[in-house]
């Protein structure tokens, strides 16, 4: 399995539940809910969905509504320490179980959440 081919294993259905999974935990953890704004964790999910969607193969939602995705600058303002890349990355694992993805699946997505979340790290 390739990357592009991670949507049409999972499809839509898929990451939205990874998505869900991952931004249920997200408002009462100490580290990670601070740097999202209360009033708009329903967006965060959306955005989040439709990146990893059109990232594996997906529809261009993502560039449609928001162009380049420019990662590393959308993410400048929030202070994205050691700390909170593990949190991060400890979010999405248990999202990933929780979700029910495929091993298949995940052994593709962990390298890249992984490699992302480092490179996100500003502090």
């Amino acid at each position: 399995m390739t990357e592009s081919e991670i949507y049409n294993t999972i499809g839509e259905a898929g990451f939205d539940r990874l998505v869900s999974c991952f931004y249920a935990q997200v408002p009462g953890d100490a580290i990670l809910g601070p740097m999202y704004p209360a009033d708009d964790m329903e967006g965060a999910r959306e955005r989040l969905r439709d990146f990893l969607i059109q990232r594996f193969g997906g529809p261009t939602r993502y560039s449609d509504t928001r162009g380049h995705p420019r990662l590393r600058m959308r993410h400048a303002p929030f202070p994205i320490d050691e700390a909170a890349v593990d949190r991060w990355l400890m979010l999405m694992k248990n999202a990933l179980t929780e979700a029910q993805i495929a091993p298949e699946v995940r052994q593709i997505l962990w390298p890249y959440f992984v490699q992302t979340a480092t490179f996100m790290r500003n502090r």
